[in-house]
């Protein structure tokens, strides 16, 4: 099938790749130029694991194309609205990049076609595109389909997904646009991807609600996590014990730093947001304890990292091991990791800053932090070890080889993701989270 990609960030890029690997025939939209070269160019501008593999394979057999151009759109049969939805200034969700992409793309649509959407939108939104495309294109349609995107299995999530969620209108049109999705993803409906066939609506509020559910989950177990230092418990055994809960589970029930990126605490303020629009605010309003729990992990590490100093920072020099929001990842937004990294540093705190792929990324957003290009050129000296990404490289670590390379021999692990026996005999004083 021939597809377009409207909008080549993290989503499109790799949904774009994607569907040229299902073999499909892919053109792939953005107003950047610069984006638009290191694509054509084969180079992923942000790091994903197999995604540079299955970019360059994309290219060499003619499958994809990059470009500036949204004329180049006109003839492809589905066209994946894929454009970010940044948190606006009230925390509501910023439809600008969405709108502006469907008005530019209706002008090349032609009626038979269907736009999908795929961005993640406040609840009502594909409605109102839907009449606008209608209304501009007789015989277009206007469909939903939510990302559910992990980053680091991003290329996976998108070949191999775990369901596929279609926001259709009723009738005939709906029908045409069920029969053209299942096109698009006939590989993973073959090997018996859950399939599920909703209206807009609902299609809208599967993507937020589940980041709302997971976000509150995070944020339950830090909570738990609290506790747990103050009564002298093991946030993590209290983890495993009721994960085995079947009604529960033990994933995301790690307690830590909280969560981050670009995804979980936007869309949560956004869903916040606009349940208050619909006169139904008090539904989520306990979207903003999850959202202040959240928050209060970061100066907890902070408060921790004073306490484990002697009560102040300033002059110590403080080894930060991990600045993406989580590991596999160079995504720094909103991250716990960098944050804590720079209210270090405000306090007075000489950081040594340290990511497998993530210092680049970091750099631009926070360039007054101290970075290094190893773990050993962070470790030496430190006075204070901070593990706050899980990066397999620190899950690694050899804590004796740690001990002769620190100044003090004091490691707060942010992720719970160290041996805390092995560290403890190494010689250090292990300082976990709830535990």
């Amino acid at each position: 099938m021939r597809i377009s990609v409207i909008g080549c960030g993290y989503l499109g890029a790799v949904h774009a790749a994607s569907m040229a690997k299902l073999g499909h025939d892919v053109v792939a939209v953005d107003v950047d130029p610069a984006k638009i070269e290191r694509l054509a160019a084969g180079e992923a501008p942000f790091f994903e694991p197999g995604l540079p593999e299955i970019l360059t394979e994309a290219l060499a057999s003619g499958r994809i194309r990059f470009t500036t151009d949204m004329a180049e759109v006109a003839g492809a049969r589905v066209h994946f609205v894929a454009v970010g939805t940044p948190q606006g200034p009230s925390g509501a969700a910023d439809l600008t990049y969405v709108d502006a992409a469907v008005a530019s793309l209706t002008e090349h649509l032609s009626a038979g076609e269907f736009v999908v959407g795929k961005s993640t939108v406040p609840v009502g939104t594909a409605a109102r595109l839907a009449e606008d495309v209608s209304r501009a294109v007789p015989g277009a349609t206007l469909v939903w389909n939510p990302e559910f995107l992990r980053e680091g299995f991003a290329v996976q999530d998108t070949i191999a997904p775990d369901r596929l969620v279609y926001g259709v209108p009723s009738g005939l049109e709906g029908d045409a646009a069920v029969a053209a999705l299942d096109e698009v993803y006939a590989v993973a409906l073959a090997e018996d991807t859950p399939r599920l066939v909703v209206d807009l609506a609902t299609a809208e509020l599967v993507k937020v609600s589940a980041n709302a559910f997971l976000a509150t989950k995070i944020s339950f177990i830090n909570a738990m996590a609290e506790i747990a230092e103050v009564v002298g418990a093991d946030v993590t055994a209290l983890a495993d014990a009721i994960g085995h809960d079947a009604r529960i589970g033990r994933k995301f029930l790690n307690a830590g730093l909280g969560f981050g990126g670009g995804c979980l605490p936007k869309d949560i303020r956004a869903f916040q947001a606009r349940a208050t629009e619909l006169g139904v605010g008090e539904s989520l309003a306990f979207l903003a304890d999850v959202d202040a729990i959240n928050l209060r992990r970061r100066a907890h590490v902070v408060d921790l990292a004073a306490r484990a100093l002697g009560g102040d920072v300033r002059g110590k020099r403080v080894a930060v091991l991990g600045l993406a929001f989580k590991p596999n990842s160079d995504d720094v937004r909103d991250s716990p990791s960098l944050d804590i990294a720079a209210r270090l540093l405000e306090l007075g705190a000489e950081v040594a800053a340290y990511d497998p792929e993530a210092v680049p990324t970091a750099r631009r957003v926070h360039p007054e932090l101290d970075y290094v290009d190893s773990a050993e050129a962070a470790l030496t000296g430190a006075d204070l070890v901070l593990v706050l990404t899980e990066w397999n490289e620190f899950r690694a670590l050899d804590a004796a080889t740690v001990a002769g390379l620190v100044a003090s021999p004091v490691v707060i692990d942010g992720r719970n993701c160290l041996d805390r026996d092995a560290w403890r005999a190494a010689g250090f004083a292990y300082h976990g989270m709830g535990r």
